[in-house]
Order: C-alpha cells, then sequence, then structure tokens
C-alpha cells in the first residue's frame, strides 16, 4: 500500500489546501467515505459538511459545501462550491439558510419543490449535528 495520498481542495476563490495525508474522510452525497493510499479511482458529488486530513499525529477539517470529489492515483481532489477551514466555519450561516428555506417551503407551488427543498432543508440540519459532534470530539 502507499503512503497516504495527495489532498487538494479548491474553492471557487482560491486553493485552499494541496498536502500529502494519511487518510481523509469526505462528505459524499451518498455517505461520508474515507480515501488512503492505492484508494479505486472514484468521483462523486459532496454534501455539506466536514472533510476531515489525518497526517501525522494530528487531524485537520474543513468545511467544504457542495461540488464533487475525485479519487485518482495522483491523489484526491475536491472541487468545492465553497471550502475554509473548519474552524472558521459559522453555525449561524447554516441557521440563516435554514430559516430561508423554510419560508420558501412554506411558499412552495409544487410537490418537486417541497421535496428538493425539504430535502436541502435536511442536508443542513445535519450538518449542525455534524458541527456539534465535532466540536465535542475536539
Amino acid at each position: 500500500m502507499a503512503e497516504g495520498t495527495k489532498l487538494e481542495i479548491v474553492s471557487p476563490e482560491r486553493l485552499v489546501v494541496s498536502e500529502q495525508v494519511n487518510s481523509v474522510t469526505v462528505p459524499g452525497t451518498d455517505g461520508y467515505f474515507t480515501v488512503m493510499g492505492d484508494h479505486a479511482p472514484l468521483m462523486t458529488t459532496l454534501k455539506p459538511g466536514f472533510v476531515t486530513a489525518v497526517a501525522g499525529s494530528g487531524s485537520r477539517q474543513y468545511y467544504v459545501r457542495g461540488g464533487f470529489a475525485d479519487v485518482s492515483p495522483a491523489g484526491l481532489t475536491i472541487l468545492a462550491e465553497e471550502a475554509r477551514e473548519g474552524s472558521d466555519f459559522d453555525r449561524s450561516e447554516i441557521e440563516a439558510l435554514i430559516a430561508e428555506r423554510q419560508q420558501q417551503l412554506g411558499a412552495a407551488a409544487t410537490p418537486e419543490e417541497k421535496s428538493a427543498l425539504q430535502h436541502e432543508l435536511d442536508a443542513w440540519r445535519n450538518l449542525l449535528i455534524d458541527a456539534s459532534a465535532t466540536a465535542s470530539t475536539h
């Protein structure tokens, strides 16, 4: 097995991180998954969540919202709609998004629109639960 993997997280504004890590846990749309050296190629969409990179004896977290994760022999590249250090995560931003989507849900006209808004609301609420769990483990 190869030693670790190359991690790059890119947002539209900047390269957030580019480093060699032992493992990375990623919030895929279908659930969290972990990438280590010699991982099979994979491409998936991301849900809002936290990327946890383990290197040496420590770990660092990054908040990502939307985008894609691409695992290749060269490493893991995350192209995120929004990405930042986990310490810069702001609960109040997500709480404001939840309030906004709840108002939109109340005004939704079609079942499809209601379903899409409910799905988004569930994702934001789960993110707040993840954030609380993450904060309590550190």
